[in-house]
């Protein structure tokens, strides 16, 4: 298994329980493919680099992940179609 970085970043218009349900929702895609999280922080609203879909703010999450291939590709899957998601970014950590 590989080690990987997952961010991803909330629409800021949505109430705050449903903030932390897209993020319990992204974090049981990798749970579900037997991921392992290693570590997880939310990073609250942050002002965006430039304008995502007219958003200038967004709710970014962070994940440290143990995982195979088949998760990733299961999460970078749901996060391309979930339109509660601005953006999301997975990178693999060197050892």
């Amino acid at each position: 298994m590989n080690k990987y970085e997952v961010i991803f970043i909330v629409k800021p218009d949505l109430e705050e329980a449903a903030i932390t349900k897209e993020a319990d929702a992204m974090k049981k895609v990798l749970t579900g493919k037997k991921a392992k999280i290693v570590e997880e922080k939310a990073w609250g609203q942050k002002e965006l680099a430039y304008e995502i879909r007219k958003y200038k703010t967004g709710y970014y999450f962070y994940y440290l992940i143990e995982a195979d291939s088949k998760a990733i590709d299961e999460f970078d899957r749901i996060a391309k179609i979930n339109e509660n998601l601005l953006r999301s970014l997975i990178i693999r950590v060197e050892e």
